[in-house]
């Protein structure tokens, strides 16, 4: 073979390798495309102006989990009409919730070798306000009825409420002050009337009083979950009862929505969505029949709305708070819901 055939061959060789690159790189580039389209049948969403205000009839905010350009981003649609076209504002959150005009947002920051996390206040026109360090994958969060006061709660260890080997960390900051308690681990812990101490203590699922000073959490110990009662002033947390996680407060300030473990289910999904009286501590169990993985959020004082996994994520659901009725599918690709009047 003379020199010249053998450079013919080379650029022959070179031209198909070339080729096949380009190929792969395209069919690569349309199957990301695809994916960055809307599923054919799923929510219509499009690009527009979301605040956190609520309208005429109230409105819902809630993370977008519908596949397209828009997937991840904090969605609004009117509150009685939850299943129709969504507007995305262009702010991405994995947690979030809002009261009064302010949000909080948990956000993963991509890095290079690992993702960080951070917590964005934002105002009522989505612009951030303020930013947080967050020490693990974000798990809840939940602002004051009066928008004062923001919580975050992420798993520090582990990755899932599903059996015993995770750790939490529950932050609680002022907005208006900045004062960050970053982990209620440092709060003096009383339980059955005397100072309890442990090293294995966690706390999840915050939820606020409307008087900006009392909430209400999960508190997590020796194999137990208790509901707890803190007190910001005094820097305190008593326990209430046992076997309540992710406790969510109704508007009036009288009752919690919680899971609760409940004996014979599968250790993959072991809860049931209840409610309890805080005057008399007697528990009403609800008519969900699937385990529920998720801090409740109440619309009113009679109704719950709550995630449930589903195609793309997550879907969300409304349920009776008083042990009645069945549940009623909300909205599909949805989580984190917010109510908004």
């Amino acid at each position: 073979m003379t020199l010249r055939t053998r450079l013919v061959v080379l650029l022959c060789a070179l031209a198909l390798l070339a080729g096949v690159a380009t190929v792969s790189v395209l069919r690569a580039a349309d199957r990301a495309d695809r994916r960055d389209r809307a599923v054919p049948g799923g929510p219509a969403v499009t690009s527009g102006r979301v605040a956190l205000s609520g309208g005429p009839g109230g409105l819902l905010v809630f993370r977008n989990m519908a596949w397209g350009p828009h997937r991840d981003e904090l969605t609004t649609v009117p509150a009685d009409r939850a299943g129709g076209e969504r507007t995305a504002g262009g702010v991405k959150c994995l947690r979030f919730y809002a009261a009064s005009g302010t949000g909080i947002c948990l956000q993963a920051v991509r890095g290079p070798v690992q993702d960080t996390y951070r917590a964005v206040v934002l105002d009522a026109r989505l612009r951030v306000t303020a930013r947080y360090d967050v020490p693990g994958v974000p798990s809840r969060a939940r602002v004051s009825p009066s928008g004062r006061l923001a919580t975050w709660t992420a798993f520090v260890g582990g990755d899932s409420y599903v059996g015993g080997d995770f750790a939490t960390r529950a932050a609680i900051v002022d907005l208006r002050t900045g004062q960050l308690t970053p982990t209620l681990e440092s709060y003096r812990i009383v339980r059955d009337g005397r100072t309890y101490r442990a090293a294995d203590v966690n706390f999840w699922g915050v939820t606020f009083a409307s008087d900006d000073r009392h909430f209400y959490a999960t508190l997590g110990t020796a194999g137990r979950t208790y509901l707890i009662r803190g007190d910001l002033r005094a820097r305190t947390v008593t326990t209430l009862r046992t076997n309540v996680e992710c406790p969510s407060l109704s508007p009036d300030g009288t009752r919690i929505a919680f899971k609760k473990r409940v004996k014979g289910l599968p250790a993959d999904a072991p809860w049931r969505l209840y409610t309890l009286d805080l005057r008399t501590l007697r528990e009403t169990a609800l008519t969900e029949p699937r385990s529920v993985d998720d801090q409740p959020v109440w619309r009113n004082n009679t109704t719950l709305t709550y995630a449930l996994p589903g195609d793309y994520g997550a879907d969300l659901y409304t349920l009776p708070s008083d042990g009645t009725g069945t549940p009623h599918l909300l909205t599909r690709s949805a989580v984190s819901p917010t109510y908004l009047n």
